[in-house]
């Protein structure tokens, strides 16, 4: 960037005050900090750090998340990793079983530019698929078995992971390296709070499942891990030797209600404004449903959070309802909500919040911010 383009990125810099609503917030302070918290979490364990990239969408935070101490990120689709790729990362996971031909050819080019590129595998037709195409090409592509700890989403059981390992293995174009889980806040099978017995169960179940694929001759590596509530538990069991939590870097008000950080540790908020005060107790705000994420709906345990969003500075404020482009807000009578008033909200699920804006803002201490496109924002593919 030449000197003058520098000075005209400066100038265009905006106020908090000047931006236009409904907008996410990003507290530059924050970011560092729980970059930093993970970072230095994962080193007291003895782990990698592999942070999952689908919360933040954005290669300029996966590069401070490199420079922090992780040594290389997640992604869910392809396009996602075609994106972290070009803006320079060398070393992805595609936590994510890819069948079609054009995504695997896709995954596959990928590699050949030069990037450590790791798929998952839960199927011997997936690991096929893959081994065929790796094979056309004359190169090997390496993969991850999942391993299904008690999620019941994606993954192979336990008691089935040796045989469809030694078939993964057996075939050409691809090398098992390791296995992998996405687990969350589980324990005996249920939801739940305690954290600590649900971390240390879903690492007991994978260091378990290595020991015995690799009694069974099969040489696994790497046994990947952990969600932001469960990762630093998870590290601590002896043969874990990767985390990939993802929300940690903006934290939400799960986290918070998780007991993971406090509310003020939120580095994303949503900035809207108030456009109407129908009733005493009711404030509406230029924020509803393609503003906020309703992926995660209050009311459902073990949390039982109240509403969509936390509203800043009125704890007894609830983002009770949405429309498209309202968001209907239960406040108390006497509160003093005037149209034209600027809200910050915390929301409930940042991750799937993110995915519906073009652009972020991310602010400075100083209060200055810049707008930052969500570079893998919609990658669906």
């Amino acid at each position: 960037m030449s000197d003058m383009e520098a000075q005209g990125s400066i100038m265009a810099l905006n106020a908090i005050d000047e931006l236009e609503t409904p907008c996410i917030v990003i507290e530059n302070g924050k970011i560092d900090a729980n970059i930093e918290a993970m970072a230095q979490a994962a080193a007291r364990c003895g782990v990698a750090l592999r942070p999952h990239a689908k919360t933040h969408k954005l290669p300029e935070l996966a590069l401070r998340q490199l420079a922090a101490g992780a040594t290389g990120i997640t992604v869910a689709k392809v396009s996602e990793a075609e994106v972290m790729a070009a803006g320079g990362m060398r070393d992805i996971f595609i936590a994510y079983s890819l069948v079609g031909a054009k995504k695997i050819n896709r995954a596959i080019r990928l590699s050949l530019a030069g990037v450590r590129l790791i798929v998952g595998v839960d199927s011997l037709e997936g690991a096929s698929r893959l081994s065929e195409a790796a094979l056309a090409q004359s190169t090997v592509l390496e993969v991850r078995l999942e391993i299904d700890t008690g999620l019941h989403r994606t993954g192979v059981s336990a008691d089935a992971a040796i045989a469809l390992a030694k078939q993964i293995a057996a075939l050409g174009g691809i090398r098992l390296s390791g296995i992998f889980t996405y687990r969350g806040a589980m324990l005996a099978g249920a939801s739940t709070l305690d954290l600590q017995a649900a971390g240390h169960e879903e690492g007991r179940l994978m260091s378990e499942a290595a020991r015995l694929l690799r009694d069974a001759g099969i040489a696994i590596e790497d046994v990947s891990v952990g969600s932001t509530p469960t990762a630093i538990y998870a590290a601590e069991i002896e043969g874990v030797t990767e985390i990939r939590p993802g929300t940690y870097i903006y934290q939400d008000r799960i986290q918070a209600a998780f007991g993971v950080c406090s509310l003020e540790a939120c580095a994303a908020t949503v900035l809207a404004t108030v456009v109407s005060r129908p009733a005493d107790d009711l404030v509406i705000i230029d924020g509803g449903s393609k503003t906020f994420a309703t992926d995660v709906q209050p009311g459902h345990p073990p949390l039982y959070l109240q509403g969509f969003a936390h509203v800043v500075g009125d704890p007894e404020a609830v983002l009770a309802r949405m429309n498209e482009e309202h968001g209907m807000i239960s406040v108390h009578p006497s509160s003093a909500y005037r149209v034209g008033d600027r809200l910050r909200l915390v929301p409930n699920h940042i991750c799937s919040t993110v995915n519906l804006h073009n652009a972020v803002y991310i602010v400075d201490e100083d209060g200055r911010s810049r707008s930052v496109p969500v570079a893998a924002r919609g990658m669906l593919e």
